[in-house]
């Protein structure tokens, strides 16, 4: 239990990087509210915590809603702001969706916080806005080249979080998170994480749609060590930084296959993905002393003993993903 009881915001807190923060705040003696509209989150994915009397789930939408949503934040000293919409695909297909919920709604929950007086506010970005990097590993003052409106929209999202702590002296850390992965990936519709798509396959004895050669390298990081990066920031005094979140350590798709265990299928590779991501981690480390636990082999190791987890995921095949992926070629060519 922790010695300080915080009063934590979780917005999205029902999603997968989302319910594994919401535990751990628990599990330290504080108190949380999850803010989530359910449209990507579960209430599945907070079903283990039970009737927690230091948990408050709020159904709402940040995005619609200011005035509804504004209340929730009084008394809160640490928001972590998780609620976005993610995927390439959608974000293509809808980029009008994504602007609303992850430019707008950040928006949203920063004046809310700053409305409020919130000690801490932390934000979900994404290493996806460094684009196809000229250089590895890739540290936060890279140049940023969003290959797709979800990359765009999130760094438009964190420009917003670090201007208002410019302005009006927030107290904002924006951390960019690589390749996430762990139990209660998602499992939308929407054609995206390599994960989810995996182990949904292997669930049907499908073999695994692997993109192009395999070769490529994707920096990937376990969820409890993300969730360790955001409790570190939120105890921390430093204002206005921006830290990426990885391992340093990038693995490559084929592996990934080779320890999940299963035939595979190579599908053509595609546009605007960059064949290798991996994360500059000295200045969280320094910084925040901060720093990844979970080996590669030990987290899928966990992945698969939580297998069942994605027997209700869609299971993407070949012609699936390429009608899916239809529009991705079609405007990233």
């Amino acid at each position: 239990m922790s010695k300080i009881q915080k009063k934590a915001l979780v917005t999205g807190g029902a999603g997968f990087i989302g319910s594994h923060l919401t535990e751990n705040l628990l599990e330290m003696g504080h108190t949380v509210r999850v803010l989530d509209n359910l449209a990507t989150g579960r209430l599945g994915n907070l079903a283990q915590l039970g009737k927690n009397r230091r948990l408050k789930f709020v159904k709402a939408d940040i995005i619609s809603d200011f005035n509804g949503i504004l209340p929730h934040f009084r008394n809160i000293d640490w928001v972590f702001h998780l609620a976005a919409l993610a995927d390439i695909v959608p974000s293509i297909t809808n980029p009008l969706a994504y602007t609303q919920a992850n430019v707008e709604g950040t928006v949203n929950v920063l004046e809310a916080s700053r409305k409020a007086g919130v000690d801490r506010f932390l934000y979900a970005a994404s290493a996806s806005c460094y684009g196809i990097p000229d250089k590895f590993p890739t540290p936060e003052s890279a140049a940023v080249k969003p290959q797709y409106p979800y990359a765009l929209t999130k760094f438009i999202g964190e420009q917003y979080v670090l201007h208002w702590g410019k302005i009006y002296k927030l107290p904002v850390v924006s951390l960019r998170l690589f390749n996430v992965y762990g139990p209660r990936s998602r499992t939308s519709g929407a054609y995206g994480a390599v994960f989810g798509t995996f182990l949904a396959q292997k669930l049907a004895g499908l073999p695994f749609t692997i993109v192009g050669d395999g070769r490529q390298k994707r920096d990937f990081v376990f969820v409890s060590d993300v969730v360790e990066a955001f409790i570190k920031a939120a105890k921390s005094d430093i204002q206005r930084e921006v830290f990426n979140v990885g391992t340093g350590v990038p693995q490559s798709v084929a592996r990934l296959a080779e320890l999940l265990g299963g035939k595979v299928k190579h599908i053509p590779k595609r546009p605007g993905e960059p064949d290798k991501t991996q994360a500059d981690i000295s200045k969280i480390k320094k910084d925040l002393n901060w720093r990844p636990k979970v080996s590669f082999e030990e987290g899928v190791a966990i992945m698969l003993k939580n297998i069942d987890y994605w027997n209700k995921a869609p299971v993407w095949t070949e012609a699936k993903i390429k009608k899916a992926t239809k529009e991705w070629f079609k405007y990233l060519k």
